[in-house]
């Protein structure tokens, strides 16, 4: 039996790796709790290795809820064990319960101080979610227990360099390099600080010493790049280049930023024959695009960007994806007749042919030319009769025109193609109300608020259609202060909250939320006139006056109604 028992022990300890232990080895396996009789090891149901093992093995199937309870078992057993307190830690993480995490991480090393697996585990909590400062004590305390953690000197330099404390960052980095003189995070890190302090020559120094260790990587070359284009360097420069290139020729990035600075430099002839191989390439090498994105659309690079663009163009004109970005580039710089040539040469099947498409009719509707914006959709959609964001920008088109049958008409097309989006039935919610469909209007954003409990909006819109009518108030308050939780400073959810207490007779606490909203929406021409709706109450003509006048500076619709306000108001004052 004792040999069967071992055998069965270290097939679970095997297991156990398998299924993806944190650690490398148990420090202080639980002890195994004995009995009177030797049953199998894994059957024992009050043995913390069954627990420990069906909790990895459910960690894997990704039932994580499982695992955290099958850990918290194990626990029971044997509740002074780091290993699992430090699992149970890894799994909350996993589950994004980061607070629980926290708090088993910190129990761990109330009891165990200098546990440096717990501390790294500790510190990479703290780091992720922003508390920064925990995150720095603990990494300075495991190197201060551990020198030798490598991998944690870069941790914390990279914190510090964050905070914008250089000083302690580089000391940081030199005393990785102290402990570790191959290190190659050491030297390109610590040529980064210098480089950042424009001490040209010490981060070159590094950046060769980290190519040294190195010599493959290219982040120090662009580095170098980077350097010599501060002092003008251009035979460097373009050497460099051509050394990653020849060093990796599908090194995209190098190829694009070796174009745009000879097109820079005047060197047309080499820009174009880079660019145009470029954009060759864009045809079956879709990280050609996104390189473009990342380095010149994000940024919102936007005139590099079409320098770039043009050049590639020139290699294959009829590429539907750069001309996708050639029109976002224009649109960014609000050339928008230059985007709209652009954006309607984007055809399927580019996977940008959708954004393009509402990029298009946004910019037609824009440019006053609803028609033909709704003409254009309604051509999409019969390219792509399954798009439902096409019908649902076609229903958001017919609202503005206040054409609301066609709108409902439309977006509940959208919704029977993907009958689950909230977006959708949001806005069919919205055209309801404007279309005077109370009832729909609530009952949709209900539905909203069944599909997804934590849409601010929709339960800032029910909150408020409730006050405005007069109805459900305890339910309206309800629903916008929940809203807020999400969207705590949002004027609207805001402004709805104070129309509820106004709504309630509470006008001192109206006002309160009122005013805050005016705050942070200062030109609502709505949210002014209950202002002076709430003074009114209170009695308070002088401040209503003010209030009714500013919104009706801004007001257009209902404009007679603001003005009766004011005139009955002269009237009483006279």
């Amino acid at each position: 039996m004792k040999i069967y028992y071992l055998l069965r022990l270290s097939s679970i300890i095997a297991i156990s790796v398998v299924v993806g232990c944190a650690a490398n080895s148990m420090e202080r396996a639980p002890a195994i709790k004995k009995t009177n009789v030797e049953p199998p090891a894994f059957y024992a149901p009050e043995n913390q290795y069954y627990y420990f093992t069906a909790a990895q093995i459910q960690r894997k199937k990704g039932n994580l809820d499982k695992a955290i309870l099958l850990l918290r078992k194990a626990l029971n057993l044997d509740p002074d064990s780091p290993y699992l307190q430090r699992e149970l830690a890894t799994v909350y993480l996993q589950n994004k319960e980061g607070a629980k995490a926290i708090e088993v991480l910190e129990e761990v090393l109330r009891r165990h101080p200098d546990d440096i697996k717990a501390l790294i585990i500790y510190g990479g909590t703290k780091q992720v979610r922003k508390e920064n400062k925990d995150a720095i004590a603990a990494y300075e305390k495991i190197l201060a227990l551990d020198p030798k953690q490598e991998r944690v000197y870069s941790l914390l330099g990279n914190l510090y360099v964050g905070a914008g404390d250089y000083a302690r960052a580089q000391a940081t980095f030199k005393r990785l390099i102290e402990a570790f003189p191959s290190s190659y995070a050491g030297h390109y890190y610590l040529g980064r600080i210098y480089a950042k302090q424009k001490k040209f020559e010490a981060a070159e120094q590094e950046f060769k010493s980290a190519l040294d260790l190195v010599p493959e990587r290219p982040e120090p070359r662009f580095e170098l790049i980077n350097l010599y284009k501060e002092q003008g360097k251009t035979s460097q420069i373009i050497q460099l280049y051509e050394d990653i290139i020849r060093s990796n020729p599908n090194n995209i990035r190098a190829a694009v930023e070796l174009g745009l600075y000879y097109q820079q430099q005047g060197m047309r002839s080499q820009s174009q024959k880079i660019l145009n191989r470029l954009g060759q390439r864009s045809q079956n090498e879709f990280e050609v695009i996104i390189t473009v994105i990342q380095l010149y659309i994000d940024p919102k690079k936007y005139k590099d960007a079409l320098v770039v663009i043009d050049g590639m163009l020139k290699g294959l004109p009829d590429s539907p994806d750069l001309h996708h970005l050639a029109g976002i580039a224009y649109y960014g710089l609000k050339k928008y007749k230059q985007a709209l040539v652009h954006f309607k040469r984007v055809t399927p099947p580019s996977r940008f042919f959708q954004d393009a498409v509402v990029h298009v009719a946004f910019i037609l509707q824009d440019d006053g030319k609803s028609e033909e914006a709704i003409g254009f959709l309604t051509a999409a959609i019969e390219k792509d009769p399954e798009n439902p964001d096409f019908k649902y920008y076609l229903g958001t088109f017919y609202e503005e025109l206040e054409d609301f049958e066609k709108a409902e008409n439309y977006i509940q097309q959208a919704i029977e193609i993907e009958p689950d989006n909230p977006r959708y039935y949001f806005r069919l919610g919205v055209v309801y109300d404007k279309g005077n469909k109370k009832q729909a209007s609530m009952d949709t954003m209900r539905k909203v608020i069944e599909l997804d409990p934590k849409h601010a909006n929709a339960m800032n819109y029910l909150g408020y259609t409730y006050a405005d009518l007069g109805q459900n108030l305890d339910e309206a308050e309800r629903l916008i202060k929940e809203a807020l939780k999400y969207k705590p400073n949002d004027g609207y959810i805001t402004d709805s909250l104070g129309w509820v207490y106004y709504k309630k007779g509470q006008f001192d606490k109206a006002i309160k939320y009122l005013k805050k909203a005016v705050e942070l929406v200062p030109n609502d021409p709505i949210m002014l006139e209950h202002m002076g709706d709430a003074y009114l109450k209170l009695n308070d003509k002088s401040n209503a006056l003010k209030y009714y006048r500013k919104s009706l500076n801004i007001k257009e619709k209902d404009k007679e109604a603001l003005e009766e306000k004011i005139r009955k108001l002269r009237h009483e004052g006279s």
